[in-house]
C-alpha cells in the first residue's frame, strides 16, 4: 500500500484537475466574459486560503520580495494565461483544450535554457518536435477540428502554456521568497482580485452572483474550489514524494480533460485529435523534469 497510495493521489489530482477544463468551456459558452470568471475564481481562492490561513493562524507576508512574487504569480500564473485560456474555450473543444495544455513542458524547456537553470538534451529536443507535431495534427488536416475555420485560435490556446512554462521557470529560477506555495497563491489572488475586479466592471463582463443561478455559475464555483483543493494537495504531494514525482500529473490531467469532456460535453473526436494526443504523451514523457541532484 506504502507503494501504491502516491499514484492514487496523482490520479486523483489529474482527475480534479480535468475536469476544470469543461466546466471552463461551460461557464464561457453561456456568455461570461474572461475577466468576471477570473476575478470570481481569484476570489473564491482567496476565500478558500483566507479561512485555512486564518484557521491555522499565520500571516500573509508583505516583505518586498514576497509582493513582487505576488504580482508575477497573479499576472504570468493566472491574469495571462486564464484571458487566453477562456478566449479560446469559447471556440475549442475541451479536449482539445486538454491537448494544447499538454504543451507546457514543451514551452517550459526552452524558457529554462534561456534562463540558465536547465541543459540541453537530445530527447528533450525530440519531445518538443512531438509536442509541436501534435499542435500540427489539430490545425493542418481539415477533419481535425470540428470547425475548421476556427484554427486561428489554436495559437491563442498556446499562450497558457507559455505563461505557465514561463511561471515555473520564474519560481525555480528567483524563488518564492519567504512564502510558502500556498501563500504565493493566496498572495497572487488577492492582488488578482484587485486587478480583475475594476477591469471586469469596466468591461462590462461582471458575473452578478445576485441572481438565479445557472449552469456557468456553478461551472465557475466548482473549478475553482477544485482548483484550490487540488492545488494544495499537489503542493502536499511534492512535500513527500518529490516534484519529479509529482509532475507526471500532467499526463492525467491531459487524459482526464479529454475523458471529462466526453462524458460531460458530449464530445466526439476525429482520429487526428486521438493522434494529436498520442504525440503530446510521447512528447511530454522525452521533456521529463530532470533528476533532482542530492
Amino acid at each position: 500500500m506504502a507503494l501504491i497510495w502516491p499514484y492514487l493521489v496523482l490520479i486523483i489530482l489529474g482527475c480534479g484537475w480535468g475536469i476544470t477544463i469543461p466546466l471552463t468551456v461551460i461557464s464561457v459558452k453561456t456568455g461570461f466574459g474572461h475577466l468576471g470568471i477570473i476575478f470570481w475564481q481569484f476570489f473564491i481562492i482567496v476565500v478558500v486560503f483566507g479561512l485555512r490561513q486564518t484557521f491555522l493562524n499565520k500571516k500573509l507576508s508583505l516583505a518586498r520580495n514576497s509582493l513582487r512574487v505576488f504580482c508575477v504569480i497573479a499576472f504570468i500564473g493566472t491574469i495571462f494565461p486564464n484571458s487566453a485560456s477562456l478566449i479560446a474555450a469559447s471556440y475549442l473543444p475541451g479536449g482539445i483544450l486538454s491537448i494544447l495544455i499538454a504543451t507546457v513542458p514543451m514551452f517550459a524547456f526552452p524558457i529554462a535554457l534561456l534562463f540558465g537553470i536547465d541543459k540541453f538534451g537530445f530527447l528533450r529536443l525530440l519531445g518538443i518536435i512531438f509536442g509541436f507535431l501534435g499542435v500540427y495534427l489539430l490545425i493542418a488536416p481539415k477533419a481535425a477540428l470540428p470547425d475548421p475555420n476556427v484554427a486561428w485560435v489554436i495559437p491563442i490556446a498556446l499562450i497558457a502554456p507559455m505563461f505557465y512554462g514561463l511561471e515555473g521557470n520564474f519560481v525555480a529560477k528567483f524563488g518564492t521568497g519567504n512564502s510558502s506555495p500556498i501563500e504565493v497563491l493566496l498572495g497572487a489572488s488577492i492582488i488578482g482580485c484587485f486587478v480583475t475586479f475594476p477591469l471586469a466592471l469596466l468591461s462590462n463582463q461582471f458575473v452578478n452572483p445576485f441572481v438565479q443561478w445557472s449552469s456557468a455559475h456553478y461551472a465557475i464555483l466548482f473549478s475553482s474550489v477544485i482548483h484550490g483543493v487540488v492545488y494544495a494537495t499537489y503542493v502536499w504531494l511534492v512535500t513527500k514524494v518529490g516534484s519529479v514525482f509529482s509532475a507526471q500529473v500532467s499526463y492525467v490531467v491531459t487524459l482526464a480533460g479529454v475523458l471529462w469532456s466526453m462524458l460531460i460535453l458530449d464530445e466526439v473526436h476525429s482520429k487526428f485529435i486521438w493522434m494529436s494526443l498520442a504525440c503530446m504523451i510521447l512528447g511530454m514523457a522525452l521533456v521529463k523534469p530532470r533528476p533532482q541532484q542530492n
